[in-house]
């Protein structure tokens, strides 16, 4: 069986389960295969929306019903979910539909937002949105990544373009995840 054939069996199930495990370089990755071919963009998007739309039900259901359990309350313990928690109030429409694109935040907002007293419907639909808009926007990104590395590089063998254009992603969000993560730890 090749690479091609697994990719086309197997890839969308595991956009959906990366987007809900890990997220952001999964769903680039995926964009990325997808100008290759390989898999259709839009089954991308939607893989990845499906996958993230899971998890943040997931992670809101923990908050909202088991906020006293020792698990739950390692992650309400940080000084992180108080910020959270602040910026839930001032705008809790808008920090639904943005969490998921801040680094850091995407499991520890669900649980904040289960802990409040935002309703779980209102949440649903919100949710259901923004991980469409996540889906479309990250995919997106990835696809349109593709292109970029196909016009510097010219026409190398699909495997090896896909090859290096996953490398550099994955080196790309490793820079930027230690950037913000530096950046959160820092005392206010």
């Amino acid at each position: 069986m090749s690479l091609e054939t697994l990719i086309a069996q197997f890839g969308l199930p595991a956009i959906a389960l990366g987007a809900a495990v890990e997220g952001e370089t999964v769903v680039l990755t995926g964009g990325l295969i997808a100008h290759q071919g390989l898999l259709p963009l839009y089954g991308v998007m939607a893989a990845a929306a499906l996958g993230s739309f899971v998890s943040d039900q997931f992670f809101f259901l923990l908050g909202r019903r088991f906020r006293t359990h020792r698990l739950v309350r390692k992650v309400t313990d940080r000084p992180t979910f108080a910020r959270v928690l602040a910026m839930l109030e001032r705008h809790p429409t808008g920090f639904i539909l943005a969490f998921r694109f801040l680094y850091g935040l995407r499991t520890i907002s669900p649980i904040a937002i289960g802990t409040s007293a935002i309703p779980a419907r209102r949440f649903i639909l919100l949710n259901a949105l923004a991980a469409l808009l996540w889906g479309m926007v990250i995919a997106g990104i990835g696809y349109s990544f593709g292109e970029a590395v196909e016009l510097a590089f010219g026409h190398l063998r699909r495997l090896g373009h896909l090859a290096l254009a996953v490398t550099a992603l994955v080196g790309a969000a490793t820079a930027v995840a230690l950037l913000v993560r530096s950046r959160l730890n820092r005392p206010s």
